[in-house]
């Protein structure tokens, strides 16, 4: 891809918090690109974008889906993710690879939960953003609150280059900024083809208008940091539209600020003008710092260019299982190109990939092609080893870029084959799932035979059981979730730890004193062994600290897995390694008993929305499973109660809430922190 079509090409994802119209966004998108003839929608199953059968039963995205399209010239990569937290991992691994993000928010509700996760997510990752007020035509829909609560609640600056003209059934156009003229729909402007008309703004808005864009100017001019755009601003107050778009762009680009626009797309308003401005204003991926990286045997830092002369570099961030073969890996490519039948180094795995077909993507469809260059996100088939967030590169210029880190699961459940024949269909059907979503996790119960399968919530878990029945055709019964508790120390410790066992040659022994002490939360575990001790060899405190560590893997209580505790071995003899590593074990083992072993259990940070008149009820309910209320906010007849619960209390809370409320109530959890659980 020469320079040209690299400056011409968007890579960015539509990010929202569920129920905010990202993937009707996404389908108008495809419709005004001439990308697809005939609209999709989320309620008649007939969107693109969701193609999975569980996406169009509940009418929400599960996978992100990827396709391509093109805009006044330009090569638009688009993503679309999912909104419910359960399904976060898509969102992180998405971001990571993307150059731009459009924030879809709902006019109604403005930031929400999920809104305030993908928002941290994009900056975890510097990706530059536009947002997109939607819904302006629902009731109770409120553009300049929305804008509050960016501010408050995301510590953002939201520039508008929109302003709407009227709200909810009064929703008829609205005013753009930077060329300072408003745009009408017309009546029958539901109408597919429909667009808006250039009108002079209403007199009743002009003095509003006028401020606002004297403030964009300003913002475009100080927030670029361009001295002329200063320059200029400083002595006329005002800017050209070229100059603002110009100003703004490399602010948004630097995340400085966020160009917010505004509209109603299930009604088709708004589309074609965010198209707009994913063009003007997100970033190329010449617009990028080039991708970082290290030698993956030496260490040294390293960095691609996004170039096709640069050696390849590319990174898996999505696996996937496929009907025709065993799975397929989605790939960003950042430098150099890849070509069909190139053999690739995956320097994690330390082993060669074959590339045998690359192919371009459009939610579940496919096209062939024979090249992939710097800037592409295509689908590569042939690569067996690759997982989640690896690196394909060029073997004689390796570079291991960075990885894509996976939140832990907190939820199980207990999966059993309903006959002996589905056994091990049900391990190869875990082993591909697995492959595919980095939050799941799965393992054997030694004494029941089950695979207790863990996840990010019930959504969570209750998909994969149905893909388990739908894809896999594995008959299966699943246990209702489990909460994944974790263990800790509350004091510290010291104990003395002794092993001896009988052998033909003799009799193995090794002793060891270990103290233990509990760590911040959030710290993790960590062994050591005291350096003052010169009488122990090297070989023999390695397996001192492999001994210590294997301790701190599980807690003494019910066999969690034990976090934030520190144990140092300070006194040690043995014969050999193995006696070295099993009397540590026992030490540690032996100081945790003694060091008050608590469980933790996960507390999840829920959002409640009610009507007001179920809002007493709603407080009652939560207060009888251990929730704390953190506040209550009022928006346009909802009340919205934030809370911390522990998540061993929410079970099928969806189903209680909506009897409490007669269907209207709903709510969004994810996942806050463990804390000390009450004594069971």
């Amino acid at each position: 891809m020469n320079i040209q079509q690299l400056r011409q090409t968007r890579n960015f994802g539509i990010m929202a918090h569920i129920d905010a119209g990202k993937t009707t966004t996404a389908e108008r998108i495809l419709f005004y690109t001439g990308k697809k003839h005939k609209l999709g929608t989320v309620d008649d199953g007939t969107a693109d974008m969701d193609w999975m059968e569980q996406e169009r039963e509940r009418g929400i995205t599960i996978t992100s889906a990827a396709t391509s399209c093109q805009w006044k010239g330009r090569t638009l990569n688009l993503i679309d993710t999912p909104g419910h937290v359960d399904f976060t991992i898509e969102v992180e691994r998405s971001m990571r690879i993307l150059d731009g993000g459009v924030v879809v928010m709902c006019a109604v509700g403005g930031v929400e939960p999920q809104t305030e996760t993908v928002w941290r997510q994009a900056d975890r990752y510097n990706v530059p953003r536009i947002v997109f007020i939607n819904k302006m035509d629902r009731i109770g829909a409120d553009f300049y609150r929305a804008l509050d609560s960016m501010r408050e609640r995301l510590d953002a600056k939201p520039t508008p280059i929109q302003l709407p003209i009227g709200s909810e059934d009064a929703f008829e156009g609205y005013i753009d900024l930077i060329e300072n003229r408003a745009y009408f729909w017309a009546h029958d402007a539901d109408a597919h083809d429909a667009g808006a008309e250039a009108a002079p703004i209403p007199s009743e808005m002009r003095e509003e208008a006028e401020a606002a864009r004297m403030e964009l100017a300003e913002t475009a001019a100080v927030e670029s940091e361009d001295d002329a755009l200063i320059e200029a601003f400083l002595e006329t107050e005002d800017l050209s539209p070229n100059d603002i778009r110009k100003g703004l762009r490399a602010a948004t680009i630097r995340g400085g600020v966020f160009p917010v626009l505004c509209g109603a797309v299930l009604r088709n308003r708004g589309a074609q003008p965010l198209l707009d401005a994913v063009v003007e204003f997100l970033p190329s991926p010449l617009d990028v710092p080039p991708i970082e990286g290290v030698h993956p045997t030496t260490g040294d830092s390293l960095t691609r260019k996004p170039s096709d002369e640069e050696p390849t570099a590319a990174l898996a961030f999505k696996i996937a299982a496929d009907p025709n073969v065993e799975k397929v890996a989605f790939a960003r490519v950042y430098s150099g190109q890849i070509r069909t039948g190139d053999l690739l180094l995956n320097p994690r795995a330390n082993r060669r990939e074959r590339v045998t077909r690359i192919v371009r993507v459009h939610a579940n469809q496919r096209e062939s092609t024979s090249t992939a260059q710097a800037g592409d996100i295509v689908m590569l088939i042939g690569p067996r080893q690759t997982a989640t967030g690896d690196t394909l590169c060029d073997p004689k210029h390796p570079i291991l870029l960075e990885a894509i880190q996976a939140p832990e699961p907190v939820m199980s459940i207990a999966l059993e084959a309903r006959a002996d024949r589905d056994k091990e269909e049900m391990r190869r059907a875990l082993h591909i799932l697995l492959q595919e979503d980095p939050t799941l996790e799965a393992r054997e119960d030694p004494e029941t035979g089950q695979q207790i399968l863990s996840g990010m919530g019930e959504l969570h878990l209750e998909i994969v059981v149905d893909r388990l029945l739908r894809e896999f055709k594995v008959e299966a019964r699943a246990s209702d979730p489990q909460v994944s508790y974790r263990e800790t120390i509350l004091t510290e410790a010291e104990a003395f730890g002794r092993f001896t066992q009988k052998t033909e040659d003799g009799t193995l022994f090794g002793e060891a004193h270990a103290r233990v002490k509990p760590l911040p939360r959030g710290t993790g575990n960590r062994a050591e062994f005291d350096a003052s001790d010169g009488s122990v060899s090297s070989a023999l405190r390695s397996a001192a600290l492999e001994g210590a560590a294997n301790a701190l893997s599980t807690g003494v209580l019910e066999g969690c897995p034990l976090q934030d505790v520190e144990a140092r071995i300070d006194g040690a003899t043995a014969q050999e390694p193995l006696s070295m590593a099993a009397a540590a074990a026992i030490a540690v083992e032996n100081a945790l008993r003694k060091a008050s072993p608590a469980l933790m259990e996960p507390v999840m940070r829920l959002q409640a929305v009610v009507p007001s008149e179920y809002l007493g009820r709603t407080l009652g309910d939560l207060s009888s499973r251990r929730v704390q209320i953190l506040g209550v906010d009022t928006q346009g007849g909802l009340e919205i109660v934030r809370a911390d619960a522990p998540l061993a209390e929410m079970k099928r809370y969806a189903t209680t809430l909506r009897s409490l409320t007669q269907g209207r109530g709903s709510h969004t959890m994810e996942f806050h922190r463990y804390e000390i659980a009450p004594g069971r």
